[in-house]
C-alpha cells in the first residue's frame, strides 16, 4: 500500500532578530547567521502527523506540529485568503523560521 501525503511544509522566511541577540545571548553564543538547517523553498511531504518528514529540524517539528495536525484535519482558518493552510514557525526568536503548512487533498 502506497500512502500519499497529508500536507506540505514550505519554508517562507528566515529571519535573524540581531537587536535580541545583541541584547540577550551570551557573547560566545552569537554569530550564527541565519538558520542554517533550512532555507526559504525548503518543501517538506508530512506522510504521518506522528512521523517528521526526513531532514527537517526537530526542534522546528515539535513546535509547529500542532498546526499540521490542524490542516491534516480540516481546520479552516478564516483569516487565510485560501482554505487548507496555515502559517507557524519555530520558536527560535533569535534564528526564527516561517512555513506554510498547507493539505494536500486527493
Amino acid at each position: 500500500m502506497i500512502t500519499k501525503p497529508k500536507c506540505k511544509i514550505t519554508v517562507i522566511k528566515r529571519s535573524l532578530n540581531q537587536d535580541v541577540i545583541d541584547t540577550y545571548m551570551k557573547e560566545d553564543m552569537k554569530g550564527g547567521g541565519l538558520c542554517s538547517s533550512l532555507k526559504e523553498g525548503d518543501e517538506f511531504l508530512v506522510y504521518s502527523e506522528f512521523s517528521m518528514p526526513e531532514n527537517f529540524c526537530h526542534w522546528a517539528w515539535a513546535d509547529i506540529r500542532k498546526d499540521i495536525i490542524a490542516i491534516i484535519n480540516n481546520v479552516q482558518y478564516s483569516w487565510f485568503k485560501q482554505k487548507g493552510i496555515t502559517i507557524s514557525g519555530c520558536s527560535d526568536w533569535f534564528r526564527p523560521v516561517l512555513f506554510k503548512i498547507e493539505k494536500i487533498t486527493e
